[in-house]
Formats: C-alpha cells, structure tokens, sequence
C-alpha cells in the first residue's frame, strides 16, 4: 500500500532519545512526519557498555545509510576466550568475519552504546526536535490526538506518542490494563557492569570465567585506556531481586559479598567497581505483553519487547522494531490504528523468534554451582574450541540470530 495520497504530516511525540527513538525519528521524518524527541537525561546519555549488532539489525543500520560508519568505530573483539582460576585459557572461539552465515558469541559489530547513539544523533539531530531535562509524566488521548504532560509542567498536544523509554517504561505503565500480568518474564541471571582502568594483562580477546556458586565474571576492553567488567549471578531470591532499586552503595556491596572469594581477578574487579563513575546493576528479564498499542500511542524497543542481554538481539531488536513502526505509520498516516496493528502482525514472528531463543534451562547450564559442573563445561568446550565447532557453524548457517524473518521493504513510503 502507498502513502495516503494528500495526507498530512503527523504531529509525533517520541518519549526516549536512546537507539530506538533515535531510529524511529529518523525514519518518521523521512516519510514527512514532524517529530521532537523528548529525554529524561538532561544531555544525549551517549554512555552505556558494548553492545553488537546482529542479523537484521546489520540490514536495519544499513538501510539508513550508516553501516559504514558503524564499520569505522567498532571495538576490537577479535573472539572469546575462556579462563581459568589463574588465567590460562582453555578455548577461544573467534568471530566470523567471512560475510557468510551468522555471528558467533562475539558479533562482527561490535560497538561501544554511546558510539551507536551519537552516531544515531549525528543522522537525526538536523531534522527532529530533541528537548533534554524533560520526560512525559502522564498523557490523555481520544480519537484523534494525545495530549502529554511534561516534568516541567507544560502540555502538548500530538497526533501520535510512541513509548521508546526502555525496559521500565512508563508509558507501557499507563496504557496497560490495571489488571493485567507484569510484562517481567525473569530468566534467572542478575547482572551488574562497570568500567575499570586497563592493564598490561587487558588484551582485545573477551574472557569469560566460571565460578562455583552459579557466578560468571566476563572481561572485555573496548579502548586503550578502560576495560568493562561484567558479574553475572544465577540467584532466585528476594534479596537479589530487590537490590537493583537499592542505592548504589548497598548494591555494589551485594555484588561484593557474593563474588569476593570468586578468584582469578576477582579483588582487582571489586576494587575498580568501588572507584568507578560508571555502574550498572539489573535483574536480567524479558519484557512481554499482549499489545504495543492502545488508540493512538505505542512502545518500541526494549519498552515493548526486550528481549534480555542473553538474546543478543536487544539492540538488532530496537532498531528493526524502530523501522517497522516507522515503516507502517509512513503507509497508513490517515488510520493509525491500522498502523499499530499492522506493525503488530509484522514484527510479532521477529519478535517471538527472538525472545523464545533464551531458554533458561539452557542458560542454567552455563551456570554450574560446583566445580564438578564447571570442569564438565570446560572439557566440552575444550574440545568445541580446539575443533572450530563453533565457528564452523557460525559460517555455515543459514541464518543469524533473528531467524529467516525478512526485513520489510518500506522505501515507496519516504518522501526525504
């Protein structure tokens, strides 16, 4: 179907500026909409750990022009090795970087969420109206308009609202039913991330070690000068779930007394998460729910469908949703509900190909809470290593992450 012939230029509120509001935007000012972007955080939060781009999140990127760009500022992340107590690595599986098949457990594309989001900025900021400091607090909608009401006490009026605030969305809070199910599905992981100085010992190989008790301590260095140090935690308790909304201070203790007799660099870790300005903790949960729309707003990204560090599609995940949504609302800008629902059907299969490849008793597994289980994964890792196993069906496979799920072509809909 065509643009609507003569239609008007919507009116859009976008509430997020990270990776999927940014996209959203810009394929919204491309099919002739007006859209100003409205932030929580009072400057472009060009901050945040590696993230990586995979399978129709490449194709995404590319179509907005950008895959080059991205190219030229990727973090070297050549593999993953995997360590012992003392260090020595035991397997290594490298990244595939023929062009064939899919990713292996590094990504091809890998960068630093900051870098993607300024360069995201970069192809957005001359056409959308970005306005820092300010959030939606709450909205009201008929037929034909939603009026939002701002942190700073001022209103506006818009044809449409599109929630791009991420995994505590609150817009998703306001537009589902009181009574309905918590969008939360956890998967059983607690995860906490930080920024420490590089040393001499830091090289660009990701490693990743297992400690008895259900840990996982990862190392990766994404510039000369800092190294991201990643605590993973297969708990189920009260106490784990509630920590993440505790102060900083009582979380980064939490993370200390579960993991200060891990071994291997575990003291220089926890001393670097002690000084360090950027830290992260989080219960690892998909989001799900029945809808992403009612009447005239929507979710996109993580607000809708996050689909948990362990998919390795979050990000593959917002920018494909972002270009959906976009994509319909560009093909049917006289009937929005018609919009929303088809974006709804088209990305659904995406959607639940993604999130149904995290499989908790899967994951349970690289979990092991004795060194009898530890020892049994990394005999069948040596010898998976030592055979290319994982590469080899990286290079051969027929398809990434996200499945055989086609990428819609929506550019009969763009007028810029």
């Amino acid at each position: 179907m065509a643009v609507t012939t003569g239609a008007k230029a919507l009116k859009v509120l976008v509430c997020g500026g990270g990776i999927a509001g940014q996209a959203l935007a810009y394929w919204l000012v491309r099919g002739g909409h007006q859209v100003t972007v409205v932030e929580r955080h009072p400057v472009l939060r060009a901050t945040g750990a590696q993230i990586d781009l995979r399978g129709q999140g490449i194709e995404a990127i590319d179509r907005m022009g950008l895959l080059d760009t991205v190219r030229g500022i990727r973090v070297d992340e050549p593999g993953v090795a995997f360590v012992d107590g003392r260090g020595r690595r035991w397997g290594t599986v490298l990244a595939n970087t023929s062009g064939k098949g899919g990713q292996t457990m590094t990504s091809e594309y890998e960068i630093m969420r900051g870098d993607l989001v300024r360069v995201l900025h970069g192809a957005t900021k001359d056409d959308v109206r970005f306005v820092f400091g300010m959030g939606v607090e709450s909205f009201q909608q008929d037929s034909d308009r939603v009026r939002a009401h701002f942190s700073d006490g001022t209103s506006g009026e818009f044809d449409i609202l599109i929630g791009a605030d991420g995994q505590g969305s609150r817009i998703r809070r306001d537009i589902l039913a009181a009574d309905a199910p918590t969008p939360y599905w956890p998967v059983g992981i607690h995860m906490a991330y930080w920024f420490i100085p590089r040393d001499a010992t830091d090289d660009s190989i990701r490693e990743t070690y297992n400690a008895p008790g259900g840990r996982m301590i990862m190392r990766r260095s994404h510039n000369p000068t800092q190294t991201q140090v990643y605590f993973a935690l297969w708990e189920n308790s009260e106490e784990a779930t509630a920590v993440h909304r505790q102060p900083v201070e009582q979380q980064k203790q939490f993370w200390t007394d579960r993991f200060r007799d891990a071994g291997w660099q575990t003291q220089r870790f926890l001393a670097g998460m002690w000084e360090t300005e950027f830290f992260y903790s989080q219960e690892v949960v998909q989001v799900r729910t029945e809808t992403w729309s009612q009447g005239r707003v929507a979710l996109v990204g993580d607000a809708g469908y996050c689909g948990s560090p362990y998919s390795g599609m979050g990000t593959s995940a917002a920018l494909v949703g972002a270009y959906v949504l976009a994509g319909e609302i560009n093909r049917h800008p006289g009937d929005i509900p018609a919009a929303f629902a088809q974006y709804h059907a088209t990305l659904q299969p995406f959607v639940d190909h993604v999130q149904g490849e995290v499989n908790p008793k899967l994951l349970r597994f690289g979990f092991p809470q004795g060194k009898l289980g530890i020892n049994i994964i990394r005999a069948m890792g040596a010898v998976a290593t030592f055979l290319r196993l994982p590469e080899l069906a990286a290079r051969f496979a027929k398809e990434d992450r996200g499945g055989d799920w086609q990428l819609p072509n929506y550019s009969h809909t763009l007028k810029a």
